[in-house]
């Protein structure tokens, strides 16, 4: 089972609360999916992601859990749900931006890309169908159609070739998915996605043929690859025009606490980002305060709380003295407790975001929200 109910829209901007219900539980939106790549989000437990970090929905990688733990695995598991103990659901990229970031290691045609794998050099082939097959085995709620993600910048004959091709590959996959079902006896819904780099009469067409290709919710590709913000919102915005408002839209690899505030009140949905954890393994924290980075001497006696704000007993528990000692001295437990707590905030801020939503304030605490997270402490 897949659904959408738009639940109340921002009257002075584009900002949507709504709610998601897939077979393996309801996602309340606008959200924020943590990124566990290899079926794990990096140093959290499934416990912790559900009861401290409040995840409604994660990510899997389809490149990566193909070559590693490999198919057969994960079949034998029963799926990723089963394999990995994330009872939620669950949704996978294609692989296409993987395969897109191995630059030499590819050869892009027609039929698929054929490409080297990052761990033996060993040689692969992914087809659109290819793509959803993988997917079907790994057994994600949601899955994403196998598209090009061109590069920033590219010129326009690149970009309009790479599109067409990514609409065609969205025809295979659709054929794909209605010649095949889920080995594990629940439904999977398949997204497109909408590419055009930032010409905005690519982006229009492309959007509108992904409109019309009906699928239960959409996404917007190819952004936060290294344009300018400014490109990143006007695109976000004219993307959101056109595809249909009675499905999830969602904005693939973005971003920063203030890119996704922004973003949800240009229409967005979803969204998903390796930043809160990758960061906080470098000491960069996020707070309703603004950045901190830990490792700064400033810390080294500040025995408050990293943030009274988010929830989490990892942001309340610790003091920042705390951390900064972890991670001076290299301790695993630092990265692991900042992993938490701006994981926590994320989804701390989506879900201040749809109550705003839905008190009908959003537009001004978003614009204050922004200006504090812009700030570095």
């Amino acid at each position: 089972m897949f659904s959408y109910t738009l639940q109340k829209t921002a009257t002075d901007c584009g900002a949507r609360a709504g709610q998601i219900e897939t077979a393996h539980g309801v996602i309340q939106t606008p959200i924020f999916m943590p990124v566990g790549t290899l079926g794990t989000v990096k140093g959290v437990h499934q416990r912790e992601l559900a009861e401290d970090i409040r995840a409604q929905i994660i990510l899997g990688n389809t490149y990566h859990l193909y070559l590693r733990p490999g198919l057969d695995v994960l079949e034998g598991a029963g799926g990723l749900h089963a394999f990995n103990g994330w009872k939620k659901p669950i949704l996978t990229d294609s692989g296409g931006y993987q395969v897109y970031s191995l630059s030499g290691q590819r050869k892009i045609t027609e039929e698929g890309v054929t490409f080297r794998s990052h761990i033996d050099g060993s040689k692969h082939f992914f087809s659109p169908e290819r793509a959803i097959d993988i997917q079907r085995s790994i057994g994600a709620d949601i899955i994403m159609a196998f598209d090009e993600c061109p590069p920033y910048p590219c010129d326009y004959r690149y970009a309009k070739d790479s599109m067409h091709m990514t609409h065609r590959w969205l025809k295979r996959c659709m054929a794909q998915m209605g010649a095949t079902s889920g080995r594990y006896g629940y439904e999977q819904t398949l997204f497109p996605i909408v590419q055009g780099s930032t010409y905005p009469d690519l982006r229009r067409a492309s959007a509108e043929t992904i409109a019309e290709a009906g699928q239960p919710g959409n996404a917007i590709g190819g952004l936060s690859v290294g344009e300018p913000a400014e490109d990143m919102y006007e695109t976000t915005e004219l993307v959101c025009g056109i595809l249909p408002k009675e499905k999830p839209r969602y904005l693939m690899g973005v971003g920063t606490p203030d890119n996704i505030l922004e973003c949800i009140a240009l229409g967005v949905d979803m969204f998903d980002c390796v930043l809160p954890t990758r960061n906080a393994r470098h000491g960069m924290l996020y707070t309703a305060q603004g950045v901190i980075n830990i490792k700064n001497a400033k810390w080294k006696e500040d025995f408050s709380p990293i943030d009274e704000h988010t929830p989490c007993f990892a942001s309340q528990q610790y003091s920042k003295a705390y951390v900064r000692h972890l991670m001076h001295t290299k301790e695993l437990l630092g990265p692991q407790i900042a992993s938490l707590h701006n994981l926590s905030f994320y989804l701390w801020l989506v879900g201040e975001a749809r109550k705003h939503i839905l008190e009908g304030d959003f537009l001004p605490w978003k614009n204050q929200m922004v200006k504090q997270m812009q700030r570095r402490l």
